[in-house]
């Protein structure tokens, strides 16, 4: 790295070993690594000294290298070293470390042991402390089991007694990343963008997906193209998702999503698949006034008016001839794409015009002898007396 792009980095900021005070936090270079000890240059003539076991991921190798920019939290000045961390709680610490921790609002690390009494133990730095069930996190999980074991970043909220009365939240940490992670949002999310997240909630009338600094809605109507009855069966906490931003009011910190428009629209080859006086089964959707409303498949209905019913007889609702949920056997009538309208006859329907054209009057001699007239028949029953 050359003089010029260090000289970039703290351009800022420059610090001395006199100017630094517990808690304070920087953003240093990593100028060496070396065994366990990462050594930053903290600009100047000043160097620190960061714990490697900090920077390392689950299967125990770095994820750091020389050159990169990393923030970290004064400790202490110990030997004549500059000691610094990410965290507290990666090792052994004293009390003092915890209580420097707590008023400088430097992040520990603390192992969730085990569930008591309004919340968890956890064990941080060798220390017992405490974090109640609403500092546990941003959003409520249905089993406490899930934190058990777990290695968690906490704030210290309350640090009594020399130690012994500690209390932590692990829900403020994950709230200013949450804050970092928002205002990236606001730079980089736009109305019409293809996103991932994971649903964070479900309600009756929608689901809350985390997009990693804000939660977007899906409303319960744009989860699939055809009608969804409930959420649940479509969705489900903690899946991870695709969706499409429909609208962003970054003043309310609502986001609108969309599910539906990341998949395939069934009225793009309806004409195709569904051509008029082609048959097909489908179910009674929705009974009204004027129709019944046939689901052909998700997303595609048709209409079979009221008028196409009865058999030939006059009914005043398709009630007394259909009921929901009920599967029909239906001829395509018509289709108008851009209208998104399908427009359904019964199987065995024969128009009205089509009927008279094809009805046949009855043979001459089959036709009723005519009584005579009224007169007639009087003159007859005077014969009979």
């Amino acid at each position: 790295m050359t003089q010029e792009s260090f000289a970039d980095l703290f351009q800022e900021k420059t610090v001395t070993g006199q100017q630094l005070r517990p808690g304070d936090k920087i953003e240093a270079v990593i100028a060496d690594i070396s065994g366990e000890n990462i050594f930053l240059d903290l600009g100047g003539k000043s160097e620190g000294i960061l714990n490697a076991a900090e920077c390392r991921n689950e299967n125990g190798e770095l994820i750091v290298s020389t050159g990169d920019k990393v923030t970290v939290f004064f400790l202490a000045r110990r030997g004549g070293e500059l000691v610094f961390t990410t965290r507290v709680g990666s090792g052994n610490a004293g009390s003092e470390e915890l209580e420097q921790a707590f008023a400088a609002g430097i992040p520990v690390t603390g192992k969730v042991t085990a569930e008591i009494k309004g919340g968890f133990q956890v064990t941080v730095a060798g220390h017992r402390a405490f974090c109640p069930y609403s500092q546990m996190g941003l959003h409520r999980i249905e089993s406490a089991d899930a934190w058990l074991n777990q290695e968690l970043i906490f704030k210290i909220i309350e640090f009594g007694k020399k130690g012994r009365n500690i209390i932590l939240s692990a829900r403020a940490v994950l709230e200013e990343e949450r804050e970092q992670r928002k205002a990236q949002l606001r730079e980089n999310l736009h109305e019409g963008d293809r996103v991932e997240g994971t649903v964070s909630s479900i309600r009756e009338f929608g689901a809350f997906v985390d997009l990693g600094g804000a939660d977007g809605l899906i409303p319960i109507s744009e989860l699939a193209w055809g009608q969804t009855e409930r959420v649940e069966d479509v969705l489900s906490v903690g899946q991870g998702v695709a969706v499409v931003v429909k609208k962003i009011d970054w003043a309310k910190e609502r986001i609108s999503l969309s599910l539906r428009d990341t998949l395939e629209n069934p009225w793009d080859r309806v004409e195709e698949k569904y051509a008029p006086a082609s048959v097909h089964t489908g179910t009674v959707s929705r009974l009204t006034a004027f129709g019944a409303f046939i689901a052909l498949e998700a997303g595609i209905d048709g209409l079979l008016h009221i008028s196409k019913l009865g058999a030939g007889r006059r009914i005043n609702h398709p009630r007394e001839v259909l009921s929901v949920g009920q599967q029909v056997t239906v001829k395509i009538d018509s289709v108008d794409k851009a209208q998104q309208r399908i427009s359904l006859v019964p199987e065995d329907y024969v128009p009205k015009a089509e009927e008279d054209k094809n009805w046949t009057p009855p043979p001459q001699d089959a036709a009723p002898q005519s009584m005579g007239t009224f007169a007639d028949l009087l003159n007859k029953a005077r014969k009979k007396k």
